[in-house]
């Protein structure tokens, strides 16, 4: 097994976190993330609650026949994993367009400033 090769210290300073932090860029960029991840938390939560309030409360329209044996309450529990991997997939397309630019530009700014 070799050693890790020995770190080089340098001359220069560590990157300013704090600064960085509150800077404007990275306000923006805790904005773009809030105001998606927020909402589609909240909304996720409530279509999760009102299933379960539905399976608990309403078993006569959870039971209802769809399509053969299939009632409501197998297509609602569907649909919360089709929903699961929407949102997950919405939210890699509005990370990759909207907040993995603004990241990668403050990181690079960092690291071009140690």
């Amino acid at each position: 097994m070799s050693a890790a090769p020995p770190l080089d210290p340098g001359t220069h300073e560590p990157p300013d976190y704090l600064q960085a932090q509150s800077s404007a860029e990275f306000g923006e960029l805790r904005r773009a993330h809030r105001s998606f991840a927020f909402p589609l938390t909240v909304a996720f939560i409530l279509w999760y609650l009102v299933y379960v309030l539905l399976s608990s409360y309403a078993g006569g329209f959870m039971a209802i026949k769809v399509i053969g044996h299939l009632n409501v309450a197998f297509v609602l529990g569907i649909a919360q994993f089709v929903t699961t991997f929407l949102i997950a997939w919405w939210y890699s397309r509005h990370a990759a367009a909207k907040l993995d630019p603004k990241a990668e530009a403050i990181k690079s700014r960092l690291e071009g400033d140690a």
